[in-house]
């Protein structure tokens, strides 16, 4: 098994354990911001549910924290080679327009426990959650709107992720943007069907 099973226990990121915990820094700036501010509102908002491993020894240190949401990939946006890829394997695939999906939103790991494969422990676990028979609803897809960044985007392309346009000039036509926008988040997706079969 591994650590975060084995050291660590799984809970909903409460509003308690930002007051109560240790503060949590995951090394960026932006993503510490949200866990610490934001995190609480989206999930009253209903807009993203946030959750967090804390460790068993010191319950006042989370290990790693990470947000999700629904979402889904529409494929009728997509350039002609990436609808293909995304609707092969696809069953009745005439009849969709879009696949479901989880959104990851937000995913740290605390500066303390990095370079200590924690990271792709939690995307595994994640993963996992989606393809169990007692998961309430359809989802064939992870995706992420992840940082545009040399390790991010590296992180999630060796957690088995692609990007959902090939190119980032594909992507800002998608989003509608101008070409000289200098994009800040590249859409990745992981298809789940190569973990449930």
């Amino acid at each position: 098994m591994g650590f975060l099973i084995e050291h660590c226990s799984f809970s909903v990121l409460s509003q308690e354990h930002l007051s109560n915990c240790n503060p949590f820094d995951c090394g960026h700036k932006d993503l510490n911001d949200f866990f610490a501010n934001d995190s609480h509102n989206y999930s009253r908002e209903l807009l993203g549910k946030s959750y967090c491993f804390l460790l068993d020894d010191d319950p006042a240190q989370i290990v790693c924290a990470f947000t999700i949401a629904n979402d889904s990939i529409k494929t009728n946006f997509l350039p002609n080679n990436r609808k293909k890829k995304v609707n092969k394997d696809i069953p009745r695939v005439k009849q969709f327009r879009s696949y479901p999906a989880v959104l990851i939103g937000r995913l740290g790991v605390s500066t303390h426990f990095k370079r200590k494969g924690i990271g792709y422990e939690l995307m595994d676990f994640i993963k996992s959650w989606f393809i169990d028979p007692e998961n309430k609803t359809g989802c064939r897809f992870v995706v992420v709107d992840s940082y545009n960044e040399e390790i991010p985007l590296a992180f999630y392309s060796s957690n088995g992720f692609e990007f959902l346009f090939s190119t980032e000039e594909q992507e800002k036509q998608y989003m509608g943007l101008p070409t000289d926008y200098e994009l800040k988040t590249r859409l990745m997706y992981f298809d789940l069907i190569v973990l449930a079969e």
